[in-house]
């Protein structure tokens, strides 16, 4: 196979009539997913473009997912916008990404209608009611190959401008083999998906649903409020396979859902995105079937969704870490120290991949790219490029991967990665504000910002980010202070702020 498209169909014949996704409105066959997809394909090739990038701006839907298919049909690469991002992020990213045509639902037609694109702008409904054109449909695909770009994801970017990831068709046939080999996927699973599309997450299940012929039911997002509805819909549709990030998780744990409530079909519990509380995990395993498998996911977006793993295999004090495990088949990572040599037991270093899950690097961007995807330190005979995560890890006496901390500022909260500097450039921008900081609370996980300013309150730094940051940038906690801590170097001093918040700064 060379492309997604070619496992799709293969799989389509295989199960016509079996269905691929459902969500609160709607159901489809494999058979009939193909041909909406090739329907939207059809009409995209009128651009006359191939490996160009084009927006879906929707909210997870069986129709997103065409939507997504459909921009491949046309030779293209689909990214996925959330459609609740505030109007000038989107802005950003488009700024960057200048995709070539944007596809959006009736639910995000007035938030779409503001992004300036002229004629481009198509509704799903109308576009899937186009002739499949098999001809056309055939001459783009047969100059496709699995180096081309299949999709990019933008994530939150250090300077304050997002940055987009390149995964292609090689990355994500790759991945999808492991994820699902590794995790039993096959045309008996059920996956309740939890993560947005926009999500590197989202990958692993839609990808491996197409893979394998299993079955991908979309959850309504409002019942991720409402624990006990929650687990009856999932016995409703006899889900047995979840891969959500912690925070999902712990809402069932602290709410104590599972001591009146089961859930005997569920047989696979992934989770990654974020440190899992082994508290809450325990709660899990206390109470689901001895038998049930859970695994702790690593790896950032750049790697496709994941470089290493672990499949918890024995008991965890509640204060005990959960490790990362180690590199899934035909993903190599290692731990560099500052001079670039092996980390041993016990030492902390940079955790670094390379292999076939490695993005191409991020769309327009050859200065970020250059940046973190670097020829191998280890090895300076021939072209082996590697991805620095910035993620600082150790091994244990048993060999196996333990997360510490983010090299950098970047952080990961409620399942996102986020750079603290977008933060700081969005709250920058605020009437009055003269300089800022954030750092952050690993262990209540809050966003913390430190501002100088006149006359500023809290109201008026959430009022004046609303519009540029999504509600999981927020700020937490905000200090006002007299004068920022500077270093020698005349930066603000950050470790300063993490000493006067743990000393009981008094908002």
């Amino acid at each position: 196979m060379i492309t997604i498209l070619d496992c799709l169909e293969s799989t389509a014949l295989k199960f016509p009539h079996k269905i691929i996704s459902e969500d609160a409105n709607k159901k489809i066959t494999y058979s009939d997913f193909v041909k909406n997809a090739k329907s939207i394909g059809s009409f995209l090739c009128k651009y006359q473009v191939t490996r160009s990038p084009i927006a879906v701006f929707m909210d997870n839907s069986v129709e997103s997912l065409e939507a997504m298919m459909g921009v491949v049909y046309s030779g293209n690469f689909y990214v996925v916008i959330d459609a609740l991002m505030p109007l000038e992020r989107i802005k950003n990213i488009f700024s960057t990404l200048k995709p070539v045509a944007v596809i959006f639902d009736e639910k995000c037609r007035k938030q779409a209608e503001k992004l300036e694109m002229d004629d481009n702008i198509y509704l799903y409904n109308e576009l899937v009611q186009n002739n499949v054109n098999e001809e056309t449909l055939q001459t783009v695909r047969s100059r496709m190959i699995d180096a081309d770009p299949l999709y990019a994801l933008f994530t939150s970017g250090s300077t304050g401008i997002p940055k987009g990831t390149v995964l292609t068709h090689l990355s994500v046939m790759k991945y999808t083999k492991w994820y699902a080999e590794t995790f039993n996927i096959t045309e008996n699973t059920i996956f309740g998906s939890q993560t947005p599309f926009y999500f590197s997450m989202s990958v692993s299940t839609i990808f491996s649903t197409i893979y394998t012929g299993a079955k991908l039911v979309i959850i309504p997002k409002q019942l991720f409020s409402f624990p006990v509805k929650l687990i009856e819909f999932m016995n409703e549709e006899k889900i047995n396979t979840i891969y959500w990030v912690p925070s999902a998780m712990n809402m069932i744990a602290n709410f104590k859902a599972l001591d009146n409530k089961e859930l005997p079909y569920l047989k696979t519990v992934l989770f990654a995105g974020e440190a899992m509380p082994t508290k809450q995990l325990n709660y899990w395993r206390k109470h689901l079937a001895p038998d049930t498998l859970y695994a702790n996911l690593f790896g950032p977006t750049e790697t496709t969704d994941i470089a290493a793993y672990y499949i918890v295999d024995r008991e965890f004090r509640d204060d005990e870490p959960i490790p990362i495990g180690s590199h899934c088949s035909n993903c190599d990572v290692f731990v560099l120290k500052d001079d670039d040599t092996l980390a041993g037991i016990g030492e902390e270093g940079e955790l670094c991949v390379r292999g076939a899950f490695l993005a191409s690097g991020y769309y327009d961007n050859p200065q970020k790219t250059n940046e973190v995807f670097v020829q191998n330190p280890l090895n300076p005979h021939y072209r082996d490029i590697i991805y620095r995560t910035g993620d600082l890890v150790k091994y244990n006496e048993r060999g196996e991967l333990v997360y510490i901390t983010r090299k950098d500022f970047q952080i990961k909260h409620q399942g996102y990665r986020i750079e603290l500097g977008e933060i700081e450039t969005a709250v920058s921008a605020v009437k009055d504000v003269y300089e800022c900081s954030c750092i952050y609370d690993s262990a209540k996980q809050l966003i913390v910002l430190f501002c100088v300013g006149e006359s500023l309150t809290a109201k008026d730094i959430l009022i004046g980010v609303k519009d540029l940051l999504p509600k999981y940038m927020t700020p937490n906690k905000i200090f006002f202070l007299n004068d920022m801590p500077h270093n020698a170097n005349g930066k603000i001093d950050k470790k300063k702020l993490q000493e006067m918040y743990q000393a009981g700064i008094k908002q």
